[in-house]
């Protein structure tokens, strides 16, 4: 995606501030910019602004806004860029929590949008990529414990090896077109049933 395709959100209830990212936005070759002038837009604005990245600027945020932003910003899952004017420690960890990408803390200068805007996406779609691999890893430990409780099951009531139950599980689900892990579902959801319910 090129700078000039990149939709950017821009969150601040000052609207000369908000003028001065624009346009410092405008100035590095994103062209897409629009602007929300409210320090606590719903979700619901956002996602209808469907941005690629927002830009939030608080100026001295309190907390119950700083809470809104973060939850803002766990609801839309895109690269955030928030500016404050000032911060703590609670502050920051929260912000890092929620998914902020970066988080300035007075540091809000028309020449640094541009690496910062690059580097709140970077840092956006590294994490993104961990939390895909996590998922996938965290489906992979079910289905392995699937696929082990399914050759309990073959090995107890055919009363065969744990390689066997395998090559059974894996026989069957070439023959079905399917994935073994959904065999081995489908062997304990039937096993459920035949016991009533009982383990």
């Amino acid at each position: 995606m090129s700078e000039a395709d990149i939709r950017i959100l821009v969150i601040d209830d000052n609207r000369i501030r908000a003028s001065v990212i624009e346009e410092g936005l405008r100035e590095a070759g994103y062209s897409r910019v629009s602007i929300i002038a409210d320090s606590r837009p719903s979700v619901r604005a956002i996602v209808e602004a469907d941005p690629d990245v927002v830009f939030i600027d608080l100026e001295n945020p309190n907390r119950d806004v700083l809470e809104h932003m973060f939850q803002v910003s766990r609801a839309i899952s895109r690269p955030i860029a928030m500016f404050v004017d000032r911060s703590d420690r609670a502050m920051i960890e929260a912000a890092v929590d929620a998914g902020v990408s970066a988080y300035i803390v007075d540091g809000l200068k028309k020449e640094r949008l541009k690496p910062i805007l690059d580097t709140a996406i970077s840092r956006f779609n590294a994490f993104s990529r961990m939390r895909e691999e996590l998922d996938r890893t965290k489906r992979a430990l079910e289905e392995r414990k699937v696929i082990d409780r399914a050759k309990g099951i073959l090995m107890r009531l055919r009363g065969i090896g744990e390689e066997d139950a395998h090559a059974l599980l894996r026989r069957t689900a070439m023959n079905e077109n399917r994935r073994i892990a959904d065999v081995a579902q489908s062997v304990l959801t039937a096993a459920d049933l035949l016991s009533g319910g009982k383990p």
